[in-house]
């Protein structure tokens, strides 16, 4: 195996930093969502009755499964447990005597531990109204620079022998998921969609959607309106939701506010019009990590690009290209019904401080992910790998030249569904028009960290500076330092010259995690610019926790990008380490293997 070590010499340095990754956490070449291939899938149903038995299932018991084989690359995993999923995508082809409807598979529902390339869950979308069958995979592919996201890839279904059609394998938001994302599973998990069906409506319950409203403490008031995935956790919710509506002041010790904000403007940016801050409310899991908080994740993203909602529109598509941003539903307590309103929405947005921050990240999302020539790279390579698929595809509802058509303009077949580069061409130059984004941000430079632990950093256009710091294990909870340029204050050495200073707190901590957080009058800017999702790690290197001589060398604790310790470990990759001799150089070591 090839090794590649870049070194560097820095006399008497005792620190260093990096820039936190969480990219690393997703799937690699080879993985279960690899997007380059495309994978066939085999279902064999041992009762050849299965179809009625499940469709009956869907309306009576949707959490029932019945085994089936499956079979990937030849390799039989025997009695996975199957149900169909999703609302209309499972009503819209079943009312039509359409086969091809969503599957979600559990491959250790009756065999203890069994695993599809390492996973135990496959959640198989029918792609029924995306014509293009990617708006999901590319909007992923935004939404999971900003917050966990599930990843998705195309796949060939094959049912009884027969070919069942092109679908798309979307990550199950499931403990897996939770483990990979938080490095833990045992919290509160949520799914944020009522038990409203989209058929049998005259038999079907109602309830609220899942708004976050306050209905009152007893928990069983919400029973309808979200789906618990977790052993318990109600309390934890309703407690959530109460300080949502009562007590909003505290919001920040109960939620993930940075986290919330960022779904929040993936889905403005895209046009992701199926969620809970545009058209309508559902569409996400609320998760309570060990540290207190509820995180917000998004969940079926196949309406992003204004997508079937296009249908209401399609006539006069300005209402869904020029969807305001900073739409936050009816004032709260004004003689509306309670389920229209959004009391996290409009709370979050009539908050001027959090509302700054939220167009912050829409401008970062609008400079970073809209970029037409590498989505359009993006869609033409899996177009070009799904094409056979797809054409050969039985049951889709749409046409071939669909298939080509809906990637750059919206169609109409009775019903609108927007283009994906016509909804990032409008939407663009819609967002960058608009008065509240376009305002200019203050400009900041990269940090640097001296060797006596001095933060300094450039900034112009700005009247306020923070460092924003955590030594939480959760990549949680950042606190605010103020940064000076008074000469003075804070280690800063010459006032007003645009270089802002203070010292780096929680030295006693092996490392500490940090942003920076810079404001003008109209507006915030951060850097990095990804933050709090991304951040730079601070190591507090210091000869008290040297380990050892090796070759005249004393070699300090080795810790990888993500900010553990892994010292003792010799199987993990692409370390960054330090060896620091005995006249105080420090070598500092990329090692990639």
């Amino acid at each position: 195996m090839n090794k590649i070590l870049f070194l560097f010499l820095f006399p008497y340095l005792v620190f260093s930093q990096s820039l936190y990754n969480p990219q690393l956490m997703y799937d690699q070449t080879g993985g279960m969502f690899e997007e380059d291939s495309l994978r066939s899938i085999y279902l064999n149903f041992y009762d050849n009755n299965y179809h009625s038995y499940l469709v009956n299932a869907w309306f009576y018991n949707p959490d029932e499964r019945i085994p089936a084989v499956l079979t990937l690359n030849g390799v039989d995993y025997d009695s996975v447990g199957v149900r169909y999923k999703g609302n209309s995508t499972f009503c819209l082809p079943n009312d039509d005597n359409n086969p091809k409807v969503p599957y979600n598979i559990d491959m250790n529902y009756f065999i203890g531990g069994q695993k599809l390339l390492g996973y135990k869950k496959l959640k198989l979308a029918n792609s029924w109204m995306d014509a293009t069958f990617l708006k999901q995979i590319i909007s992923s592919n935004i939404y999971r620079k900003y917050l966990p996201t599930g990843e998705s890839n195309l796949v060939r279904l094959y049912v009884q022998g027969n070919y069942n059609g092109l679908y798309v394998n979307d990550e199950s938001i499931n403990k897996q998921f939770l483990e990979k994302h938080f490095d833990e599973k045992s919290g509160p998990l949520f799914k944020c969609d009522n038990i409203d069906r989209f058929c049998d409506t005259l038999n079907a319950p109602q309830a609220m959607p899942p708004n976050l409203y306050y209905m009152g403490n007893d928990t069983a008031l919400y029973y309808d309106s979200y789906d618990i995935k977790s052993d318990y956790g109600w309390e934890d919710l309703v407690s959530l939701i109460r300080t949502i509506n009562l007590s909003f002041q505290t919001i920040d010790s109960v939620l993930n506010v940075d986290r919330v904000l960022w779904a929040f403007a993936v889905n403005q940016v895209v046009a992701n019009l199926d969620c809970y801050n545009t058209y309508y409310i559902h569409n996400y899991y609320l998760y309570k990590t060990e540290d207190g908080l509820f995180q917000m994740i998004p969940w079926d993203l196949d309406n992003s690009f204004v997508g079937a909602i296009m249908g209401w529109d399609y006539w006069s598509p300005s209402n869904v290209y020029e969807y305001d941003p900073y739409f936050t539903g009816p004032t709260l307590g004004a003689p509306t019904q309670p389920w229209e309103e959004r009391p996290l929405l409009y709370n979050l947005l009539n908050d001027n401080f959090y509302r700054k921050i939220y167009t912050a990240h829409m401008r970062t999302i609008i400079s970073e992910s809209l970029d037409t020539s590498y989505i359009r790279g993006n869609i033409n390579q899996l177009h070009n790998l799904a094409y056979t698929a797809a054409s050969q595809d039985p049951y889709k509802l749409f046409t071939m030249a669909h298939y080509y058509d809906n990637i750059e303009s919206p169609i109409w077949t009775g019903w609108g569904f927007g283009g994906i580069m016509s909804t990032i061409n409008e939407r663009k130059q819609y967002l960058l028009s608009h008065p509240e984004i376009s305002l200019i941000p203050p400009i900041i430079t990269t940090p640097n960290v001296s060797m006596n632990n001095l933060v300094t950093v450039e900034v112009s256009n700005t009247n306020y500076v923070e460092l924003m710091a955590t030594t939480s294990k959760y990549n949680s909870k950042f606190k605010s330092f103020e940064m000076y340029d008074d000469g003075v204050s804070g280690g800063d050495v010459i006032a007003n010259d645009g270089i802002y200073s203070c010292f780096m707190p929680f030295l006693n901590q092996d490392s500490v995690k940090f942003y920076i957080r810079a404001h003008n009058d109209n507006a915030i800017k951060l850097s990095p610019e990804r933050a709090e999702y991304e951040f730079y790690i601070h190591y507090n290197y210091n000869f008290n926790n040297v380990l050892g001589f090796e070759n005249d060398k004393n070699i300090v604790r080795r810790i990888d990008v993500l900010g553990r310790d892994i010292t003792f470990n010799k199987n993990v990759k692409n370390k960054i380490f330090f060896n620091i001799y005995k006249n105080g150089n420090v070598e500092k070591i990329y090692k990639f293997e």
